[in-house]
């Protein structure tokens, strides 16, 4: 068995410890005839890993062992595949979502919600992480990548494209609905553009005035920024575009959380895509509060499709592998736009 490349967490730690080390560990091999084996050309670093290694959301069982090799947003090219793989040739590339594998046969598995498996693996979870060389994935739970578009461009697609997706399509998005976006970061600057596609009217929210920059340039109609005295800051959104038709929150804070609940109408939606605390909510007021969770293989082609087609932007910087920390702790200081992408062999 050889040997690759890996960042290996042991154990949680804030990041400006440099809790990730350089280390090699054995290279995964294909074990079942379905699998097919990916040599790892691009890797996006979410937030919700940067919470996972500085220990934020054990109480929730993440990471749920130790050691681990983060990163579950990943695009390769195949180098090797199982007798019976038929959905991919050696050459093409691949990316895998959060969802590594699930069971195919509970109730979620048969709707076509696979990513609600109760006995679903996922990537980034064990030592099969993206911030490494190689990785293996069963073929039912990868998607290919067209030919001309680039890796690093793909990788953030696997997680932050569609959540970002899944979180519009739940807005229930028609024209000209006034759609609040709470969190203009990696997955918020996609939204933007999705619910543009959608021909709504977008109103980004961010406590970073570069965010809100990006998101002014990417067709928000308006860019505010939030703050935590509510009061004053409800009252400015309400003066300016009144309340609005429904809201997505991207931003891991209750009360940003609790914010965008009042910021909506009565009868409004709440599109939940993060974790944190359930706020106050008043049911004679009628709002719908939906949480929502990446998403299936299904949507996945959905969102390649519409990137493809509609040239939505991607915003990244790149970083060599060993330099996850650094890339980590940049993320946590808000000094990277929207994505930071790990190139194992810059």
């Amino acid at each position: 068995m050889g040997k690759m490349r890996a960042m290996v967490l042991s154990e949680c730690a804030k990041i400006e410890t440099n809790p990730l080390k350089s280390t090699e560990i054995d290279k995964h091999e294909i074990k079942e005839s379905d699998e097919i084996l990916l040599k790892i050309e691009a890797c996006g670093v979410c937030h919700s890993q940067l919470h996972g290694i500085e220990g934020d959301w054990q109480h929730i069982g993440i990471p749920a062992t130790l050691p681990i090799v983060p990163g579950h947003e990943v695009v390769g090219k195949v180098i090797e595949i199982g007798k019976d793989v038929t959905k991919f040739k050696i050459g093409e590339r691949a990316g895998i979502t959060p969802l590594l594998e699930a069971c195919k046969e509970c109730q979620y598995c048969k709707e076509g919600k696979e990513y609600l498996c109760e006995s679903s693996k996922i990537t980034g979870e064990t030592l099969k992480g993206g911030y490494s060389e190689y990785i293996t994935v069963k073929q039912d739970f990868a998607t290919k990548v067209p030919e001309k578009m680039k890796s690093e461009y793909a990788a953030p697609l696997f997680c932050a494209g569609i959540t970002a997706y899944k979180a519009v399509k739940a807005a229930e998005p028609t024209l000209d609905k006034k759609i609040g976006i709470f969190g203009i970061g990696g997955v918020g600057h996609m939204a933007i553009q999705f619910a543009k596609i959608e021909k709504t009217k977008v109103i980004a929210f961010s406590r970073s005035q570069n965010h809100l920059d990006v998101a002014k340039r990417l067709g928000a109609v308006d860019a505010m920024i939030f703050s935590k005295e509510q009061e004053e800051f409800l009252n400015k959104l309400s003066q300016k575009h009144g309340l609005l038709d429904a809201a997505i929150v991207f931003a891991p804070s209750d009360i940003v959380t609790d914010t965008a609940i009042k910021s909506v109408k009565k009868g409004g939606t709440i599109v939940i895509a993060t974790i944190g605390e359930r706020p106050e909510f008043i049911a004679f007021e009628e709002k719908t509060i939906r949480g929502t969770l990446i998403g299936s293989t299904k949507d996945m082609e959905q969102v390649i499709k519409l990137c493809n087609e509609n040239e939505i932007e991607v915003i990244y910087e790149t970083f060599p592998l060993e330099k996850a920390n650094e890339a980590l702790k940049k993320l946590k200081d808000s000094e990277i736009d929207a994505r930071a992408v790990l190139v194992p062999n810059i």
